[in-house]
């Protein structure tokens, strides 16, 4: 027991045991890949065994939808070439673009008081601790552990997860906290007096550093005001299908670029060199630092 106890601590506290469970989780991927099995190869022989009838009517239905996605991302590409434009105008950063990398879940934890999944993707592929996941619909969490060839990712709605948000209709921002329940996300900082209303949808801020802004997470679905208390009780539904999604996209978000200043005027003499500013006073690049995306102040 105190060896155990003394194993806790150096891995909680100084992480030695990191490259240790890196490579115990290597020895057991197998054992994963195996209690997938059965699900993959249902899949594979329902896929096999479609009538000729089934593919031409869904491959129809799939070219009607690609369709009309190809119209909507017309619009999206001159709303987006619009936006840096105004955004140039008033001397603002733009953000590039993600780069996304598709996954699929091996298995969920079972654990009751634990919202956690783990997907078949690793280090090997690039994955990093802190790195956000998506599924079609909207966020679902973040990276918390990664293996070689597995990653382990904390849902949203885990009672150990915050996530910045804010409501896409006003631009308010808040904390959406997760409940422990699968379809439930609370926000416990906003004021009785806040702008918000059933059926406001949830965006991220990006203002925890971790996940991009503009992404959907929930939709407000109670709102409780009590005069006796200086917070509202908030509820809302996760929109990422957080127990039925079976793939899901990694996101690496590409750096802001800031454009170039323009050069200064010379409207009278060069100051002395010792007047100049010195390297030491530029301003510092954001830390990338990994971890559970709370970081932001209640209300921020």
């Amino acid at each position: 027991m105190i060896l155990s106890l003394i194993l806790l601590v150096l891995d909680h506290r100084f992480h030695h045991l990191e490259q240790l469970r890196s490579a115990l989780a290597f020895l057991t991927y197998p054992l994963h890949y195996l209690a997938d099995l059965p699900f993959t190869a249902s899949h594979w022989v329902s896929e096999s065994t479609s009538t000729r009838e089934a593919l031409l009517e869904q491959n129809s239905e799939l070219k009607d939808q690609n369709l009309r996605l190809r119209a909507e991302l017309q619009k999206y590409e001159s709303l987006k070439a619009e936006n840096m434009r105004l955004r140039d105008l008033v001397d603002s950063s733009f953000k590039v673009g993600d780069r996304v990398l598709v996954a699929e879940l091996s298995s969920v934890d079972l654990d009751p008081y634990k919202q956690q999944v783990l997907i078949n993707k690793g280090s090997a592929s690039g994955v990093f601790v802190g790195q956000p996941i998506l599924d079609a619909h909207a966020v679902m969490g973040q990276v918390i552990a990664v293996t070689p060839f597995s990653s382990t990712v904390l849902l949203i709605t885990d009672t150990s997860h915050a996530l910045p948000v804010q409501v896409l209709r006003n631009g308010l921002r808040t904390i959406a906290v997760g409940t422990g329940r699968i379809d439930e996300l609370k926000l416990p900082y906003l004021p009785t007096n806040s702008d918000i209303v059933e059926g406001d949808l949830l965006v991220t801020s990006g203002l925890g550093g971790k996940f991009p802004p503009g992404y959907p997470v929930a939709r407000v679905t109670r709102i409780d005001r009590s005069p006796d208390a200086p917070f509202s009780d908030v509820l809302a539904q996760p929109r990422a299908h957080l127990d039925r999604s079976r793939e899901v996209l990694l996101v690496w978000t590409v750096p802001n670029q800031l454009p170039e200043r323009p050069p200064r005027t010379k409207l009278t003499e060069d100051p002395p060199a010792s007047d100049l500013p010195t390297d030491a006073a530029a301003t510092p690049e954001p830390s990338d630092t990994p971890g559970v995306d709370a970081t932001a102040e209640p209300g921020t």
